[in-house]
Formats: structure tokens, C-alpha cells, sequence
């Protein structure tokens, strides 16, 4: 079989898991503590970067799923957004385009999609590239060309610091239904960056946010087991994970990176 051909595949496969776990998905997140976890994270993350706050901001967020970045920059960054999003899920796109018919959304592929020339100020890609391993780099560099000068390519996705931690990620895509391991790999933090790096971005902030709280409260939707505790318990723990978000030993224990990238 020939690579694009394997591609093909794999994309088409992983668009039809998702079409058949997307309620699930959508559900599982509407948890507290979920919701909790992400506000004072978001929170945390865009306090660097008081300059933008309240500024009218041109959004892009490619493999948009719900359009969480949609409510993530409107909530912690600024509302003031003109904002598109795109995803290959021609079911979840048809559920966002009824239930929120004033967000611009529609349906296309990342490995194929070109933005138009700076065109954004932000492009914000959470846990996308994971689900498109193979075509990760062409992905982020044809998006960097819609950055403008000044632009910020916000990035968050599961990665490994050690190889245990890699094991137990891929043990877990075998065994729970709402991953496919086949079509998902998450990334080395080395190899993640030089994704950006190569599309000629600089970066501005990386953080480690996926540590205990992370681990109990992030995929609800997969883990329901862990989801315990309130909110009290939650900001516990979040304020833990702080101390490591930017050492090494948070990189080596974090089953996730947050970075931040600017185009010079």
C-alpha cells in the first residue's frame, strides 16, 4: 500500500470513530470538575499574555471538535473575536451548526486545509495534531501561513517525558473505546516543538499541565472512574501540578504540553 493511501485511511478511520463517540465525548465534558480544571488552567495560561486582553482578536481553530477555543479565548483572553473553526467530523460539525448557529464552522481536512495569508492573530489547536501523526508537520506548517506577523499559534496535546509514561498511554489506547490506536499517537515534548520550531515560530510560553489533576479530571469522558472530589479538591490538586508546569520533572511526568508560539 502506498503512504497516501495509508493516510487516507487513517483519516477516514478516525473520522468515523469519532462520528461514533462524539456524544460521548461531548457529554463526559461537561463535567464540574472538568469544566473547573480547564478555568483555572486557561486562566493561568493567558495571564501572560495581558497585552491581548479585550484587543479584537481574528481566531482560526482547526480540528475544532466542540469549539472549546472558541470559549476559551472568549472567557480568558478576549471576547472580542472574530472566530472560525474547522473539523473533519461532518457529524460534530453538523451538532455545532444547530446548537450554535452563530459560530462560523465548517467541515475540512487539516492535512489538505490552507488558510489564506495572514489572515489570524491567533490559531488556537487543541489536541488535534495527535489524532494526524503522520501529517503533523505539513499540518502546522500550512497553518503558520495564516498567522500574521505577531501572530500566536496556541498549541495543546498529549505527549510523553519517559518512556513508561509512553507504555502506559499506548495501553490505554488499546483498551478504552473512546481512543483508536491506530490512528492516534501522541507526541515526544522534543518532537512536538520542533514542529513549530521547523515552521519557523518562536516560542513564548510551554507549560506541563498534565499531571494529577490532569489525570483525574481532563478525560472524563474516558476515565468517569477518577472524576472524584469537588471543586475544592480540584484547585488542591491544580495548585500541586503548578509547581512542576515549568521544570524538568514536569516534563518528564506530564502526560501533556501546553506551549504558546509566536511568528516573527
Amino acid at each position: 500500500m502506498q503512504m497516501d493511501d495509508k493516510k487516507v485511511q487513517l483519516l477516514e478511520r478516525q473520522r468515523e470513530h469519532f462520528n461514533s463517540i462524539a456524544g460521548r465525548y461531548h457529554e463526559g465534558r461537561q463535567a464540574s470538575n472538568h469544566r473547573f480544571l480547564k478555568d483555572l488552567m486557561w486562566s493561568d495560561i493567558f495571564s501572560s499574555f495581558q497585552n491581548l486582553k479585550g484587543s479584537h482578536l481574528d481566531v482560526l481553530e482547526p480540528m475544532c471538535g466542540f469549539c472549546d477555543g472558541h470559549d476559551i479565548i472568549r472567557n480568558h483572553l478576549s471576547a472580542d473575536i472574530n472566530y472560525q473553526g474547522f473539523d473533519y467530523s461532518d457529524a460534530v460539525i453538523e451538532s455545532i451548526k444547530k446548537t450554535n448557529p452563530g459560530i462560523q464552522v465548517w467541515q475540512a481536512d487539516a492535512t489538505k486545509y490552507l488558510p489564506a495569508v495572514d489572515s489570524y492573530d491567533l490559531i488556537i489547536l487543541i489536541g488535534g495534531l495527535h489524532h494526524t501523526p503522520l501529517d503533523a508537520r505539513g499540518i502546522v506548517r500550512n497553518l503558520v501561513t495564516g498567522l500574521r506577523t505577531g501572530g500566536l499559534f496556541v498549541s495543546y496535546e498529549p505527549t510523553h517525558g519517559n518512556p513508561l509514561f509512553r507504555m502506559v498511554r499506548e495501553g490505554i489506547y488499546r483498551n478504552n473505546s473512546l481512543f483508536d490506536e491506530q490512528t492516534e499517537r501522541a507526541f515526544p515534548v522534543s518532537e512536538l516543538c520542533k514542529l513549530f520550531i521547523d515552521a519557523g515560530l518562536r516560542r513564548e510560553l510551554i507549560r506541563y499541565p498534565g499531571l494529577l489533576s490532569y489525570i483525574l479530571y481532563y478525560n472524563p469522558d474516558a476515565f468517569p472512574a477518577l472524576n472524584i472530589g469537588e471543586k475544592s479538591f480540584v484547585s488542591l490538586l491544580y495548585s500541586f501540578d503548578r509547581l512542576f508546569y515549568k521544570n524538568a520533572m514536569g516534563r518528564a511526568l506530564s502526560f501533556a504540553t501546553l506551549s504558546v508560539w509566536q511568528k516573527p
